[in-house]
């Protein structure tokens, strides 16, 4: 079986959509039924794999998307015309994207298979600006409606879907979860400039709205102000820019906690895991999330953790996190967890097999094999996206 895996997308630094593809990558290399796996990154990415120490295996072959630039337009246009043709070209038995982008499905020889993080364009178009949440939405409900099969990460997207879709990408769809793993070692050295021991609160979000951050910081600088936590208390914003980037700045200086609030990104499987292992607690006050994978990420590593009380939240986390209702007066309810667990003991690891490599692999083989059945040898006789999973099926995955 020979993959193609495409993951070429807009940041240069680390993000959600590129530590997705590398685990998927991992999932992947584990089992023999996989003889070749052909990743597709940006041509500004060419340093991806090699990062994630994924270099040495003798059956991943990178490729640069190329003549690809940053621009959106470019970006769509090389997967619609592009990706068919290379996937043609390396004989690839079936294609997955990583993430939602425009699919010319009549151009493929072979089943076509894409992850779905989020309906945020539809839930949250403010996180995009516009006219660009137009602009995606069209995208995604284009790519939904001409792949095979829909992967989505976790059963509060896949009832999302159910909510925004068609009939047609809901009967295509299937759960499974982000490859979450304990990585290699914790750095020694502290990724965080100027630190010297500082208590810190983690918060690991690209700045967009649902992300809360600026929630997060006015109820950081009321905990200070009332002495509730310790004054030498740190905020660490792990996380690429975004839209609310100029915004959120321009609140720590209105506030003047420029000192005590610090902003990371591109930062190390190692240099993030001791962010996890040091904070003295994570904080994810998210309005929506398609997964959560900082939480699952903060309960892998022991983190104390307070969590906006969303869907995906208590889907990863059942109760082994402080969740928190925001839709009433959130920075006192806030304020009041982030003290309550400050005072708690601190928390042990949590196994979390459900999310690990050799179970997500099978269901991944699981998926490719049934398209790939379905798909030979009359694959261009019917119509893209027939293949319909039910909701059985979807379970046993």
């Amino acid at each position: 079986m020979k993959i193609l895996l495409a993951a070429a997308s807009f940041h240069s630094h680390i993000s959600g959509l590129q530590r997705h593809a590398l685990n998927v990558a991992r999932c992947l290399l584990q089992p023999p039924e996989v003889s070749a796996l052909h990743v597709v990154v940006a041509p500004w990415q060419h340093d991806l794999v090699k990062s994630a120490g994924l270099d040495s295996e003798s059956r991943l072959t990178t490729h640069i998307a190329e003549p690809m630039t940053k621009s959106s337009f470019s970006r769509n246009l090389w997967y619609y015309r592009r990706l068919p043709v290379l996937a043609a070209r390396l004989e690839a038995d079936l294609v997955h994207l990583t993430f939602p982008m425009p699919v010319n499905a009549a151009a493929f020889s072979c089943p076509t298979v894409v992850t779905l993080h989020d309906l945020y364009p539809y839930e949250i178009p403010t996180n995009f600006g516009f006219p660009k949440s137009i602009v995606n939405r069209l995208t995604l409900k284009q790519c939904l409606r001409s792949v095979d099969a829909i992967a989505c990460v976790s059963e509060t997207t896949r009832l999302r879907l159910k909510q925004y879709a068609s009939p047609a990408a809901w009967r295509k769809s299937v759960r499974i979860y982000n490859c979450v793993e304990s990585g290699p070692p914790a750095a020694t050295e502290s990724p965080i400039p100027g630190w010297l021991g500082e208590p810190f609160l983690l918060c690991v979000a690209q700045h967009r709205r649902n992300k809360n951050i600026s929630l997060l910081i006015r109820t950081v600088d009321r905990l200070l102000r009332s002495g509730e936590i310790d004054l030498n208390m740190w905020l660490v914003v792990v996380g690429v820019a975004g839209p609310e980037t100029r915004d959120i700045h321009r609140l720590v200086a209105d506030r003047g906690l420029g000192h005590g609030i610090h902003f990371l990104e591109g930062l190390s499987e190692p240099a993030l895991l001791w962010c996890y292992t040091r904070c003295e607690a994570l904080v994810a006050p998210s309005t929506t999330e398609g997964f959560g994978l900082p939480v699952t990420e903060g309960l892998l590593a022991g983190c104390r953790i307070v969590c906006s009380d969303i869907p995906a939240h208590r889907e990863v986390a059942n109760s082994q996190c402080r969740f928190v209702s925001l839709l009433e007066t959130p920075e006192k309810t806030l304020a009041t967890a982030i003290a309550a667990v400050l005072r708690e003991p601190k928390k042990q690891p949590v196994s979390l097999p459900q999310f690990s490599a050799p179970v997500l692999a099978k269901q991944y083989m699981g998926l490719y094999g049934r398209l790939i059945a379905s798909a030979t040898p009359a694959r261009s006789a019917r119509m893209p996206g027939s293949i319909e999973i039910s909701a059985s099926e979807s379970q046993s995955l």
